[in-house]
């Protein structure tokens, strides 16, 4: 049907959180057609209240939400929430798009990136469920794709500079305050991450699994295979912590299948949509985490081909990784759905 005939009944759940206010800011400026919106938190947030298009809308208590009420949910909470009330939303007839890590690794939930895979949302009848990437992976992607598509990709290595805002607002509080802190001559107490972070960066940012990566490098490996439905393609990931508040950075090192160059990979990424290039050779011609908060779309710069070896290709990539990152993502999927499905 018509996206915009049509309205839908939307639920947002962690309407008070980083990704939950850029979804209530994203579904206004794309003309989501929202019929009723529940905004839903944790207890200690409800009673509040957040505008969506000029109306003040109430934030209630998740736990008590009866999900019967939405068409579509947006889950923007840890997956510990997600895995508790995801599964009572689908119960209750409900679609949830759910940004956490809670449901990414079950077969019978598709992962979604429209730019790359939008025909995996039809899958989501299977549990009503559908899953949106992490942050770094859907950037990546995002930028690769035409180029996967032209040539073929057989290796990425790939280094991710994470922004605090990856980890929530206490995150953000932390580098604010240990930033203002040591700046006024006073010494600090980390609390959220185990080393100071202002001025600073971390080369670990959460569990370390047998193989010596971490959780969230590994789930860049699983989720690219799964994503391209490419078994074949290897991906060497490093992921640590910038003192930077939003915009993940990635550094690509591709591989590809047959040859491309640069001039050819920068036509491709120039037509990509989503993607924006900006690679000029004065001084301060590229992307910066700063140049893309608060945008949605995912930078690329720094376009060069690899001196070290064959069909290699480097470049940067930016996005602001609750926008593009989670956000937009999240709210695409909902216009597939809607445009598609309901």
């Amino acid at each position: 049907g018509n996206p915009m005939s049509t309205s839908c009944d939307v639920a947002i759940v962690g309407a008070t959180g980083i990704v939950g206010e850029a979804l209530l800011a994203i579904l206004e400026e794309r003309g989501f057609p929202v019929g009723e919106l529940y905004l839903l938190a944790s207890a200690r947030s409800a009673g509040g209240s957040q505008e969506f298009k000029g109306r003040h809308y109430r934030i209630e208590e998740l736990g008590g939400f009866d999900f019967s009420r939405a068409q579509i949910a947006f889950f923007a909470v840890p997956g510990a929430v997600s895995r508790e009330h995801v599964p009572r939303a689908v119960a209750a007839g409900c679609v949830a798009i759910d940004c956490s890590a809670a449901f990414r690794y079950e077969p019978d939930v598709p992962l979604v990136i429209p730019e790359v895979n939008p025909q995996a949302v039809a899958a989501y009848r299977e549990r009503r469920i559908i899953a949106s990437p992490d942050p770094a992976t859907i950037q990546m992607l995002v930028a690769l794709k035409p180029l996967y598509d032209a040539v073929g990709i057989g290796r990425i290595e790939v280094c991710i500079g994470e922004a605090v805002s990856g980890r929530g607002k206490a995150a953000i509080e932390e580098l604010a305050g240990q930033t203002a802190t040591l700046l006024n001559g006073q010494s600090i107490e980390p609390q959220i991450f185990p080393r100071q972070i202002a001025f600073n960066c971390l080369p670990r940012i959460d569990d370390l699994l047998d193989n010596g990566y971490t959780e969230n490098e590994m789930e860049v490996v699983w989720a690219t295979r799964r994503i391209l439905a490419d078994d074949l393609i290897q991906v060497n990931p490093t992921a640590f912590l910038m003192p930077v508040f939003f915009g993940f950075c990635t550094v690509l090192h591709v591989e590809t299948s047959r040859p491309l160059d640069a001039a050819g990979a920068r036509r491709l990424l120039e037509k990509a949509p989503g993607v924006v290039v900006m690679d000029g050779r004065k001084p301060g011609e590229y992307p910066t985490p700063i140049g893309a908060v608060g945008t949605d779309s995912v930078y690329v710069g720094r376009l060069r081909q690899d001196i070290s070896r064959a069909r290699g290709l480097n470049m940067w990539v930016v996005a602001d990784n609750a926008r593009k990152g989670s956000a937009k993502n999240a709210v695409q999927i909902g216009e597939i759905l809607v445009k598609d499905y309901l």
